[in-house]
Formats: structure tokens, C-alpha cells, sequence
């Protein structure tokens, strides 16, 4: 495992070339020309040939039998405008501000890795590079277009970057057995009224100051309805309307998330946003319609997998670089953040672990600031390709 290890250091300069390709020309949704044939081209290098499946996704087998082990790493950006100062910095209004970047390279060095020693895999690693994770709808796309027709998989993985400063680059965090991230709903609310002149706002129907008044409401569920035990999250992340000061709009759009770690809790809130926003909507003259865009479900890991990570990585990384106990500063090392690989582990077993890329910046995940540390790149590779070896090995 150690000899994993130091290959995956001696591919850094190729790691760091990939992920800052990528990170230059960043892309969203399933709109991902230049990343999809980045990502074509360097497997072909490496003489695997890829596939592509649903809308943008790419997946590529790697030795020889029955596919058994999934690696999967996504591939899109955000809709944001990058300010990390850094010399390959994006430029075209998105950004890899979530790590997506590092993981597609990482998978890309696992990929290399495995390559090398495919006459010694005992099964077969199927390689699934996703689109439109930020949107909670590439992976269920990819699933929908036959990602797991003819395999067996036994055990799928995935790995996600985050910024924890305290920690050493590469250092992975397991969590574990059971839920792990919560299931979320994106909406959208378009408050309907009627435009007028800015100086005559009683000649028309104002849908800012319902929406404004749908936010506050909104709060009151968290607040005045809901345990303060049971986890959950509403946002609202975006309220649009209106071009100038002084026409009224005939409408505005408010768009956010809402999460929660069971399904009757994200049922509760649903119905309750719904009739919300049509009795604000109601009050103040106008109407609503809300629409649910996307989501996906509690994120599951296996617990069997969760242990059998906790047995391999040590050998790998080194104790220093594996938080075993599943816990982060005294609690439990449950994720505020959904992720749509939660598909994934409703139909395979699976594992989502977390690896430290941060001390560079002070920045969050998804803000325009933050500064991934590349060093943990050659790790994230190691990781990926050592789980697999170490699952088909346990299998043969």
C-alpha cells in the first residue's frame, strides 16, 4: 500500500497539471464540452476507453470480469464569479469552488494507478465521472441511462475536498455507518403581481414586498413549527425581480434548498413552503407557483465498508492522515451539505469520505475566495485506487 502511496506522489506534477486545466475553464450543469473531452482525452492516454452515459457523464471500466468496485468523482462547477486571486484563476463567471476539480483529477491519477496494475485485479473498477452534482441531477441521469446495467458493484466511493485548515493535506476523514448527509429539494417561488409606475405603486400589484414578506415567513417554520432537535436547513439563496428604479415588476423569483435527515420532516417542509407561499402570496394581492427543480436522498454509508476503509487507509496514508472514529470535534461527522451520490448508495453499497484540501484560505466551500491546498491531490488518488484493490482483493 505504502508503494501506492509514493506512486501517487511521483504523479503530483500530473495531478496539479489536471486539476488546474480544469480549474481555469470550469463548466456547470451538464453543459461540460471542454471538461467531458478533457477527461475523454486524458483516459485515452492512459489507453482506457471511455464511454459516455446520459447527458454528459463518462464512465470507463478498468481490468477484466464482472465490474465490482464504482469510483465515481464529479466533474461540474458553480455559477460563481472567482476571487482567489490565483494565476489560474477562472475567468468566465464559474468556478470550481467546491473541489470538483480535485476530484476529477484525483479520479484521473486513481485511473493511472490502477492502469498500471490491472493484471493483478482480481475484478473489474468501473470509473464514473459525473455532471451536474451542484444541480442534485447527474447522478440519477447517469443511473436512469444504464450506469449500472451488467455490473455487480459490491462497493461504490466517492471522495469530496474540504477546507478543514487544522488538518494535514490528504488527511481523510471516515464517517460512520448510516446517514451521513440529508436529503434535499431545490425550488423556485415566483411571486406573481403586477407592474406599475415606481411613483404609483397602488396602481399595481407589488410582488417584491411579498416576496420579502415570504422570506420572513418563511423562518417561522424553523422557529415556531419544527423540534429544535430535528436537524434541517431552509434556504433561500436567490430573490430576482425588477430592472429599474422606477417600474414596479409584475413579478419575483426567490429560489433556495431545503434538507432534512428524515423523509417526513422534508415532507413537512415542502407542504408547508407550498401553502405559505400561496397564502403570502394571497394577502398581498397576488399569486404564487412553486416548482421543485431537483433533489436526491439521504446520503447512506455502509457500515461494512465504513470499517473496512478504517482496516485499508491507515496502511496507506499513514495513521496520522485517517480519522477513524467518524467524528469531528466531539460530534458526529454528519454533513449540513446534500449530495446527489445519495443515489448511489440507495442502490450499492457505499462510502463517501472526506479528505482535508484546506490551509490556504479561510474561505468556505462554494465562496468566490476559497483556496484548495493541491498537495492532498496525490492522497485522493492513493485513496481511490487503494479501496478498490483493497475490496476486489477481500472478494478473489
Amino acid at each position: 500500500m505504502q508503494t501506492l502511496l509514493q506512486d501517487a506522489i511521483g504523479l503530483r506534477e500530473e495531478l496539479i497539471r489536471h486539476r488546474r486545466a480544469l480549474h481555469a475553464r470550469p463548466e456547470t450543469g451538464f453543459e461540460l464540452p471542454y471538461t467531458a473531452a478533457y477527461v475523454q482525452k486524458a483516459l485515452e492516454a492512459l489507453g482506457i476507453q471511455p464511454k459516455k452515459v446520459g447527458r454528459a457523464g463518462i464512465t470507463a471500466s478498468i481490468g477484466t470480469g464482472t465490474l465490482s468496485v464504482l469510483l465515481r468523482a464529479d466533474m461540474d462547477a458553480l455559477p460563481v464569479r472567482e476571487e482567489s486571486g490565483l494565476p489560474f484563476a477562472a475567468s468566465n463567471g464559474n468556478m470550481h469552488a467546491c473541489g470538483h476539480d480535485l476530484h476529477t483529477a484525483m479520479l484521473l491519477g486513481a485511473a493511472a494507478l490502477l492502469k498500471q496494475r490491472e493484471n493483478e485485479l482480481g475484478g473489474g473498477i468501473l470509473l464514473m465521472f459525473q455532471p451536474a452534482e451542484e444541480l442534485l441531477a447527474g447522478a440519477a441521469d447517469m443511473l436512469e441511462n444504464g450506469l449500472l446495467d451488467g455490473t455487480e458493484i459490491k462497493a461504490a466511493l466517492m471522495l469530496h475536498a474540504m477546507n478543514a485548515r487544522e488538518m494535514r493535506p490528504g488527511t481523510v476523514v471516515i464517517p460512520p455507518g448510516g446517514v451521513s448527509a440529508p436529503a434535499a429539494d431545490f425550488f423556485q417561488i415566483t411571486m406573481r403581481g403586477k407592474g406599475s409606475h415606481g411613483g404609483m405603486p397602488h396602481m399595481g400589484i407589488d410582488p417584491i414586498n411579498a416576496g420579502a414578506q415570504l422570506v420572513c415567513a418563511l423562518q417561522s417554520i424553523s422557529t415556531r413549527e419544527m423540534s429544535p432537535v430535528d436537524t434541517h436547513v431552509l434556504t433561500i439563496s436567490s430573490f430576482l425581480a425588477g430592472d429599474a428604479a422606477n417600474v414596479m415588476p409584475d413579478q419575483a423569483v426567490l429560489k433556495g434548498s431545503v434538507r432534512s435527515y428524515a423523509p417526513e420532516t422534508q415532507q413537512y417542509l415542502k407542504t408547508r413552503i407550498g401553502e405559505m407561499a400561496t397564502l403570502v402570496a394571497k394577502t398581498f394581492r397576488g399569486a404564487a407557483e412553486v416548482q421543485w427543480l431537483s433533489g436526491c436522498p439521504t446520503l447512506v454509508n455502509d457500515p461494512v465498508l465504513a470499517e473496512t476503509a478504517e482496516k485499508l487507509l491507515p496502511a496507506l496514508v499513514g495513521e496520522e492522515r485517517v480519522l477513524v472514529s467518524g467524528r469531528l470535534k466531539g460530534s458526529t461527522a454528519r454533513s449540513v451539505g446534500s449530495e446527489d451520490f445519495a443515489n448511489i448508495t440507495h442502490r450499492v453499497p457505499s462510502l463517501m469520505l472526506a479528505i482535508a484540501a484546506g490551509g490556504l484560505s479561510d474561505y468556505p466551500l462554494h465562496n468566490p475566495g476559497i483556496v484548495f491546498n493541491e498537495e492532498a491531490l496525490p492522497y485522493g488518488a492513493a485513496v481511490y485506487a487503494g479501496f478498490a484493490l483493497g475490496m476486489l482483493n477481500r472478494a478473489t
